[in-house]
């Protein structure tokens, strides 16, 4: 059949071009790690949505992404099949990480903001940050990164013609 290049076409081109990961033309690592700390200290409530009343991670990762103009899936399973994979090596701000706290599979994710730390909302602290290799807890729990979004370096200007 002479259809049967078509598949591996495709899936070339998806990995290829970064389907599934938003450019963030107008975000930039600063609000990003502004907008995640600002929810340090809302309280954790497990499926909670509000920050008055709790939130659970996915809902937080959720709605730091939301606040820039990005969607996220609803549960920490559903944000892993988003955006491509990214090694530990290779973390950058804004890439959401993710572990396993249950020990049945992912179940907890956090927002990378560099430097080896994390936010997320956990259920002893609510939001709080945290590092990524904590050898007490989150360093033998990780699973793995996803990139959802990209991210600008630094705010960016805009240059007016004098003229």
């Amino acid at each position: 059949m002479k259809k049967k290049w078509l598949l591996p076409v495709f899936a070339s081109f998806v990995i290829f071009t970064g389907v599934g990961v938003n450019d963030a033309e107008a975000a930039t690592i600063t609000e990003l790690t502004n907008t995640a700390k600002s929810y340090i200290g809302t309280p954790y409530k497990y499926g909670g949505t509000d920050v008055n009343t709790g939130i659970d991670c996915s809902a937080y990762t959720q709605i730091v992404f939301s606040k820039l103009g990005f969607s996220l899936n609803r549960t920490t399973g559903a944000q892993y099949q988003q955006g491509t994979a990214v090694s530990k090596a290779n973390l950058k701000e804004g890439d959401l990480v993710f572990f396993n706290t249950t020990g049945a599979g992912v179940s907890h994710v956090g927002i990378y903001i560099g430097s080896g730390n994390f936010i997320s909302s956990t259920t002893s602290e609510g939001v709080v940050e945290d590092n990524i290799n904590d050898p007490y807890y989150w360093g033998s729990r990780y699973i793995g990164a996803k990139r959802v979004a990209n991210f600008t370096e630094e705010d960016i200007e805009e240059v007016k013609d004098a003229g």
